[in-house]
């Protein structure tokens, strides 16, 4: 009895191990939807910003438009997330909200065209998706 219980134990511990990789392995795709939003993120400002009204707000606009929809399909398409990926991913798109409108919002009204604001400013609006890629990819 004390052999059979050691092998069921065995095993059970040996499928944990397994799924655990396969959650790690699984969840590797967050990383570059995380990168690829912060990049994304930081060229909208950027166009928004430097290219001029309207067509800066309609090509910055419509490419993070197709970006976001692209991404969210590849990420309704994975099998696997992370324990917690609903507060990660809330938290990534919140602090990149606060910061794009902490961007945006003097830019437009007093920065308009200057590359010294533009430039810094997609930088730090590109910062949830790096560091949370970043982040993500150390776990």
């Amino acid at each position: 009895m004390t052999e059979c219980a050691s092998r069921d134990a065995a095993a059970a511990l040996a499928r944990v191990k397994e799924l655990g990789s396969t959650v790690r392995n699984g969840t590797k795709w967050y990383v570059w939807y995380q990168v690829i939003f912060g990049c994304a993120a930081a060229v909208m400002v950027l166009c928004i910003g430097l290219l001029g009204r309207p067509h800066g707000v309609a090509i910055g606009t419509g490419s993070w438009v197709a970006v976001v929809v692209a991404l969210s399909v590849y990420a309704s398409r994975q099998r696997v997330s992370r324990r917690g990926f609903g507060r990660w991913h809330a938290g990534l798109i919140t602090a990149w909200a606060v910061l794009y409108l902490a961007v945006l919002l003097p830019g437009v009204f007093w920065f308009e065209g200057a590359v010294s604001w533009w430039v810094p400013g997609a930088v730090v609006v590109a910062l949830p998706g790096l560091i949370g890629g970043y982040v993500e990819a150390r776990r």
